[in-house]
């Protein structure tokens, strides 16, 4: 399984990106696809995440209200839009994937077996 993460660069704060992650796998063979990111010096954090059946989704406190995960099966997609964004959203997104992800560990990268090579947010103030 390969998980291509795209759509990072360089904006405004209050600003807006739209990553994209494309699976080389059918999207329905996950039980979740999620959004983590990591800033320099700091672990790795839990955004966003999507129930690839249900559509049902999850997000940080920090980023709710403002962030939408969505996905397209049919083009083996999930999209992150990142909205009104701030300086502290800086970090490298990663996508990752989970076949056997339950719904109380979404928030955690070890529930992921797939991960994708990050795309780079920074924005400015």
């Amino acid at each position: 399984v390969q998980l291509q993460a795209s759509g990072g660069g360089l904006v405004q704060a209050g600003g807006s990106l739209r990553l994209s992650c494309v699976s080389s796998e059918r999207t329905r063979s996950f039980r979740y696809m999620a959004w983590f990111r990591q800033a320099p010096g700091k672990e790795r954090e839990f955004v966003a995440a999507i129930s690839m059946s249900g559509g049902f989704t999850y997000y940080a406190d920090s980023v709710k209200g403002r962030f939408t995960i969505s996905r397209d099966n049919a083009k083996n997609t999930v999209i992150l839009q990142m909205n009104s964004l701030k300086p502290e959203d800086t970090a490298v997104y990663y996508c990752a994937a989970g076949k056997s992800t339950i719904t109380s560990e979404v928030y955690y990268p070890r529930a992921y077996g797939y991960w994708g090579q990050g795309t780079l947010v920074t924005v400015s103030s």
